[in-house]
Parts: C-alpha cells; sequence; structure tokens
C-alpha cells in the first residue's frame, strides 16, 4: 500500500536549521505580487530593505520552505505520485512577529492521516523555534487522490461552508501576473506543476497552476492592506482550504467579513473567487485573527 498511516505517524520529526534575510522577504512579497505601484508608500513596506515589513505568510518559505507539500510526501510510510497531489489547507500561528531575518529550528512531523475513501489527507506540522523561543507553527493539509480505503479514521469533514450572505465589509480585485508562478517558486516551491505544462496536462490541467501558497499570500496581503492599516504585527492566526485553482493572468477577487471582539482585535473571514470563472471560488473557509 502506497500510504502505510501506522508507519508515517510513528516517524520521528525531521528538524533542520533554517535562516533567511531581508533579500529572502523581499523576493517573497514580489512573487505574491507586492511592489505595484513600485513608488507607492505603502507597497515599498514590502519591497524597500530600510522600510521593511514581513508579512506573516512568509513563514511558509522562510528558510527555502518548511517542508510543506513535498515534505509531507518524504516521510516512512508515504509513497505516492506527485501527479496526484493537492495542497488542502494551510494553517498559520503566530508566537511573534516574524523577523527580517533570523535563524532558527524548523521541526516537522505527520499529525494525521485520514482515509476519506477515494482520497487520503496527511497533515503536516511544523514548529519553529528560535533562540527567544516559538516563532511560528505551520499546518499543510495534502490531499492525495486514489490513495484511500484502507479503513482509516476519516477525520474532520472536507465540505468548505458557504461564505456569510451579508454584503462584505471590503472587496480588492488582484491581478494575477502571467509569469507569478515562475516567480513565486524561487522561494522554494519546485513542484513543476506551476512551471511544466507537459507536467501539468498530466496531472489533469490545461496548463500550469499558481500555487496555493501564493494565493494564500496575496490573500493576507489584501486582508493587512485593507483592514489592518498596513500592520503586519496585528495578525495572530491564518488559516485556509485551498477549493480551486487559479491560472496566471487572472485575478484574485477577495471578499472580507470583520467581526470586532469588544475586548480588543477581532477576525475576518475571507473568501477568494476568480470573477474570469464565473467567481469561482480558490480559498474556502478562511479565516485571520488578529490582535
Amino acid at each position: 500500500m502506497p500510504i502505510d498511516a501506522a508507519e508515517a505517524l510513528a516517524a520521528g520529526p525531521r528538524v533542520r536549521e533554517i535562516a533567511w534575510d531581508h533579500k529572502d522577504v523581499q523576493l517573497y512579497h514580489l512573487g505574491i505580487g507586492a511592489g505595484l505601484p513600485a513608488t507607492d508608500p505603502r507597497e515599498l513596506r514590502y519591497t524597500l530593505e530600510s522600510r521593511l515589513h514581513v508579512l506573516p505568510s512568509f513563514a511558509t518559505v522562510a528558510g527555502g520552505g518548511p517542508p510543506g507539500v513535498i515534505g509531507g510526501l518524504s516521510v516512512p510510510g508515504v509513497d505516492v505520485d506527485l501527479a496526484r497531489v493537492l495542497h488542502g489547507g494551510q494553517r498559520l500561528r503566530l508566537h511573534r512577529p516574524v523577523p527580517v531575518r533570523g535563524r532558527a529550528s524548523a521541526a516537522s512531523r505527520l499529525v494525521a492521516v485520514y482515509d476519506k475513501g477515494t482520497a487520503a489527507v496527511l497533515v503536516l506540522r511544523t514548529d519553529v523555534t528560535d533562540a527567544d523561543g516559538p516563532l511560528w507553527t505551520d499546518e499543510a493539509e495534502i490531499f492525495v487522490r486514489g490513495e484511500g480505503g484502507w479503513g482509516g479514521e476519516r477525520g474532520p469533514s472536507a465540505r468548505p461552508a458557504p461564505p456569510p450572505a451579508d454584503a462584505p465589509d471590503e472587496v480588492v480585485e488582484r491581478p494575477v501576473r502571467e509569469d507569478q508562478a515562475l516567480l513565486y517558486r524561487l522561494s522554494g516551491d519546485w513542484n513543476p506543476l506551476h512551471a511544466d505544462p507537459e507536467f501539468a496536462a498530466r496531472a489533469g490541467f490545461d496548463r500550469p497552476v499558481l500555487h496555493g501558497l501564493c494565493t494564500y499570500g496575496g490573500t493576507l496581503k489584501s486582508v493587512v492592506d485593507a483592514l489592518l492599516d498596513g500592520d503586519v504585527t496585528r495578525v495572530r492566526e491564518y488559516r485556509t482550504r485551498f477549493t480551486g485553482v487559479v491560472y496566471p493572468g487572472q485575478t484574485l477577487r477577495v471578499r472580507m467579513w470583520r467581526s470586532r471582539s469588544p475586548v480588543g482585535g477581532g477576525t475576518v473571514r475571507v473568501a477568494v473567487s476568480v470573477p474570469e470563472r464565473d467567481d469561482a471560488p480558490v480559498l474556502a473557509d478562511t479565516v485571520v485573527r488578529y490582535a
């Protein structure tokens, strides 16, 4: 059997040292679409080293990227075809703001393997700690088509909840450049699905698709800029479920609903769709918790 859940869950954590500096942060920000207009002071916070603020979703690629989807497939007990793999969801919890430069230890392990019948779902957790303590905890949900059916635990429901029925507090439309995936992959996600037309066709797509984590990062930037006064340090948690693909050259329509807490901070619920494809949803169950 390609997935041996017991062996995969029994494997110890993989620990690696990671490091990053301002160049890595700037490249990531450009990869998710920051920097337009290039002289806008609000964009210079993401692109100019003397003013640099780190968008928290940079954590997903810091140090060349925590293992993420590829890392979740390279553990004992897991042997699957990469063309059958999809990124199902992502959750990030910030313990402190992400520094512009840093050196830390990243410990990753599979914490769940679910049997969905026609597919398997793997959950890979990465805890990142530096000399001052915990920095962030990241969880990637990995969906593997055709690898279920061994009678294991089904896990939580994968059916996304509909967005709120009332009008959003803010709507932002983000154009995706034709070369966005090519630029984003320089931050460490080398999956050929995002660059190689032949591989994309084997995986069932018309052409290479945008990284889900690129959409994830661009969406968080939209929320921070539109509702959090551009203050990246206010983000405490960010989670989403990937429900559709984005092709480079299309547009992201980001709808936001804010709920404030009486004791400060609050949450933003977000729905992301592609207007060129009849508002096809691409991110669902998306929540930003902020201070």
